[in-house]
């Protein structure tokens, strides 16, 4: 059993991909999908996700509404810091000024541009995504796998609210964090400790951190980089004409890294990731050019502070996840779960 916690932006793209996996998954009973803010609003992410379920054949999962804003950090906040600090390649919802969103894409929270993958009928559910979190898990004890693919905002609520929510999952899977990726990229060799997850929202990502957790695995943009979705594995996806192959085929525009995909991937076959770290992780909270950083530890160094070790994905088999990952996008839908 899983819970989806995404920033749904779309259509297609890494968040609508990584979905997808699970939700094409025979292994996997998605429980639902609670949506927050990160690569787009979370507004407009339901939207996305809901009409993404519609065209995959997948109505049967609630889409839950979540976050609209971090704990903390503002967008003037931002704002502010990018004049003092120098700025970054990715902002999500807040692309005004970045270099991979034109300032045309950018719009106020509350506004849904026009849908061109179509307007979803499907609603979302009458429930926030915090209490949808612990009902879900309370319902099922140490049966639920949470997964983590944008920032944590969501996840942080429910733990605030239930502080044995962590505890009575069966763990946690999340893409986040940047140890010393070995790139080119500038995005990433120059600010090595940066990643959007964790620094949209610090605040979230630091109670997620320091939670109980049964087990925490950890997609950092080190591995993340080493993967691809390519032209090719599209071309090979596009010959199938199954609902999900389908709605890649129209939908695709971007060939880049699999960054959420890989967390899914790898928690439904484990033998994908082939070298793994126990670290223990934490997020900068200090108010400055490094807030929202990466900060890990091995056992031998961590600080005296109440830190789960987190299982570092390190490489992997990149075949073994390109076939998953494929397999299952061409594959039929998934009957609804009983």
């Amino acid at each position: 059993m899983v819970i989806i916690d995404q920033d749904g932006s779309g259509p297609g793209g890494t968040n609508q991909m990584a979905m997808m996996l699970l939700l094409q998954s025979p292994q996997a009973e998605v429980l639902g999908i609670t949506m927050v803010t990160g690569d787009a609003w979370e507004p407009e992410a339901v939207q996305h996700t809901l009409r993404m379920l519609e065209l995959i054949h997948r109505t049967d999962v609630p889409v839950v509404p979540g976050a609209v804003f971090p704990l903390v950090r503002s967008e003037q906040e931002w704002k502010m810091e990018r004049q003092l600090y120098g700025g970054y390649a990715w902002y999500g919802a807040w692309g005004e000024l970045s270099e991979k969103t034109s300032r045309e894409r950018y719009h106020a929270p509350y506004v849904i541009p026009k849908m061109v993958e179509g307007e979803p009928t499907l609603k979302p559910v009458g429930e926030d995504a915090a209490h949808f979190l612990i009902r879900q898990v309370h319902a099922h004890p140490h049966q639920v796998t949470i997964f983590a693919g944008g920032p944590l905002t969501n996840i942080a609520m429910a733990i605030s609210i239930d502080p044995h929510f962590a505890e009575m999952t069966q763990g946690i899977v999340m893409m986040g964090g940047s140890l010393n990726p070995q790139t080119k990229d500038p995005e990433f060799a120059t600010n090595p400790r940066h990643e959007f997850n964790f620094w949209f929202d610090p605040e979230a990502a630091h109670i997620v951190l320091r939670a109980a957790w049964p087990r925490i695995d950890l997609t950092t943009v080190d591995i993340s980089i080493k993967t691809s979705f390519t032209k090719t594995m599209l071309d090979e996806i596009a010959r199938s004409q199954n609902p999900a192959a389908k709605y890649l085929a129209a939908f695709t525009s971007d060939f880049y890294y699999c960054w959420d995909e890989l967390t899914a991937a790898a928690w439904l076959d484990p033998a994908i990731i082939t070298k793994e770290e126990t670290l223990y992780i934490d997020v900068n909270l200090s108010r400055g050019p490094s807030y929202g950083d990466t900060l890990s530890w091995d056992a031998a160094n961590k600080p005296a502070l109440e830190l789960s070790p987190v299982h570092v994905h390190a490489d992997l088999d990149l075949s073994r996840f390109n076939k998953l990952f494929v397999d299952l996008m061409k594959a039929p839908p998934q009957l609804p779960s009983k």
